[in-house]
């Protein structure tokens, strides 16, 4: 693996970094800014992940620009047998978008963490009791974001 990368893959991590362009051809628009093709950009993409410039290309929806506002960590005090089979069947609720195990501690019995992102906070404590009643644990605590920081990734 090269530790350098050419200029037009440079400029497609710069163009790349703070999002892709909100359309229907995001690649095309990227490719057109740079005089290259579509499949240039994608091809380039491809191959500065397989050679670990990019460790993953995701995509992040703003979820509080479509009323999505209420979100809440719900911790679970889960039997440690049980982790996988409860994670399964936590993880599988659409409303879920993080779902991992995580060590106890003293005066902290929770080692499950789910995170459920919902219109408002009842839908959230609604989702809850439901995930609660498809895995049979009661023991379980919800924690609502109040605000939300800036996020952002890695920066060229």
């Amino acid at each position: 693996m090269s530790d350098k990368i050419d200029e037009i893959s440079y400029l497609i991590l710069k163009l790349t970094q703070d999002g892709i362009p909100f359309s229907s051809s995001p690649f095309e628009d990227i490719a057109e800014k740079l005089g290259i093709s579509e499949q240039e950009v994608v091809d380039r993409l491809v191959d500065m992940q397989k050679n670990g410039f990019i460790r993953r290309f995701g995509a992040s929806i703003a979820h509080r620009n479509i009323g999505i506002t209420a979100n809440a960590m719900c911790v679970w005090n889960v039997p440690d047998e049980k982790v996988e089979e409860v994670g399964k069947i936590m993880s599988s609720f659409p409303e879920v978008t993080h779902c991992y195990e995580r060590p106890r501690y003293p005066n902290w019995p929770y080692n499950m963490y789910t995170m459920v992102h919902s219109y408002n906070r009842n839908e959230c404590i609604e989702i809850a009791k439901k995930i609660s009643e498809a895995v049979g644990i009661d023991d379980y605590s919800l924690l609502f974001s109040e605000r939300e920081f800036k996020k952002t990734g890695v920066r060229l």
